[in-house]
Parts: structure tokens; sequence; C-alpha cells
């Protein structure tokens, strides 16, 4: 693990600061995405009866949930950051993402409320252990913490392609895609910074987020 840490290491200082350069951009990208997601849900969560209310309340509070367990996350990897090169470049991409998906957890809620429903409220920690047993990534290094905040995204990007389906409420549905959207470019960005760092991967591996494309898109330890 050390030896590959060093690797690491060594590519991010003959890319001399390039890498870092290119994940504060892309980061503030990914963001601005982001800010165009919150109008699209505000002042649109009218439903036709009752009972869709609740479908789309129960599904959007599922979405709340992804969000809070996104930002906590982010939280936790962030404090076992190093401050090398790699571990200041991931983590100026974990804070810009960590604040889309405050935004993204502050419109949810939000539309839930005005649906007449509860906010699903954050729990003080989430279970990372499928991940870390699976080998998507771990807490261990700058370099895996990445890989993991990579898996992280991806399954936030398939469910929410997954969960939008079954909205009722259309204006719900183009928003939902919006923030799908916006968890694959972190994916897309995440991985183009570890590109950036000599590995010999493409940004976007496949045509689609998807559960038959998984696979293509996380990357082990």
């Amino acid at each position: 693990m050390n030896r590959r840490k060093s690797e690491w290491l060594g590519r991010a200082r003959r890319a001399q600061g390039l890498s870092r350069r290119q994940m504060l951009t892309g980061g503030a990208i990914v963001g601005a995405a982001s800010v165009l997601s919150v109008p699209l849900i505000a002042g649109t969560a009218d439903a036709s009866t009752e009972s869709d209310r609740r479908n789309d309340i129960e599904i959007l509070n599922k979405a709340l949930f992804y969000e809070h367990a996104a930002i906590w996350a982010y939280g936790a990897a962030a404090g076992k950051l190093t401050g090398s090169n790699v571990g200041n470049a991931v983590k100026a991409i974990a804070l810009a993402n960590q604040a889309d998906h405050m935004q993204h957890r502050d419109a949810l809620a939000n539309v839930i409320r005005s649906l007449g429903g509860t906010p699903v409220q954050a729990e003080t920690s989430y279970d990372l252990s499928s991940y870390l047993q699976r080998g998507e990534g771990n807490l261990d290094s700058d370099v895996n913490i990445a890989k993991l905040a990579l898996a992280l995204e991806t399954d936030a990007a398939i469910a929410y392609s997954q969960e939008i389906a079954m909205l009722k409420t259309p204006a719900l549905i183009t928003a939902g895609a919006s923030i799908g959207s916006t968890e694959a470019s972190h994916a897309t960005l995440i991985r183009a910074a570890i590109q950036s760092l000599g590995v010999d991967i493409q940004p976007v591996p496949a045509s689609f987020v998807s559960a038959e494309t998984r696979n293509a898109w996380i990357l082990t330890v």
C-alpha cells in the first residue's frame, strides 16, 4: 500500500500541480451545474392526488438519505487526507462535491415539506463497510479515498436514475434527472483527476451510468 501511495505521489509531483488546477476548475463547473437544479425543484411540488404526494415524498426521502450519506462520507474522509499534492487535490474535489450535495439536501427537504411530508434526518454516521469489503476504495490513503468517493458518486447517479422513474410529478422527474446528472458529473470529475495523475483510464468509461455499467466506472484498491 505504501509503495502504491509513493507511486501516486511521484506522478503528482511530475504533473507539477497541473492535476490540482484541473480538479479545482472541474469542481467549479460541477458546482455550477448543481446550482441549476435547485430552482428546477423549487415551486414544482404540486402532485395531482394525495396518493401521488405520498409516493413522491417516499421517493424524495430516499434521495435525501443518499444526500445525507454523501455529505457525511465526504466530511469523514476529508479529515483523513494528507497535506500532499494528491491529498490537497482530492480535498478540493471533495469540498466542491460536498457543497453540491448540501444544495441537493436543502432543495429536497424543501420539496418534501411542501408536499406535506417530513424530511428524513441525517444520521450520526453511515456504514461504508460494503464498499471497503469489496475493495472499492478505503480511508487509508489519499488515492483510496478518491476511489471510495468515486464508488459512492457512481451509486448515487445509479440510484437517482432508478428512483426518479417512479415519481408521479413530471416537474420533479425533470429536477431529479438534473441532480442525477450532477452525481454522474462528480464521478467523471474524480476519474479525470485520477487520469491526470498518469493512470491509464478514461474519464467516461461507458455511454451510461447504470447498474449494468457500474463495474466500468468504479476503481478498486
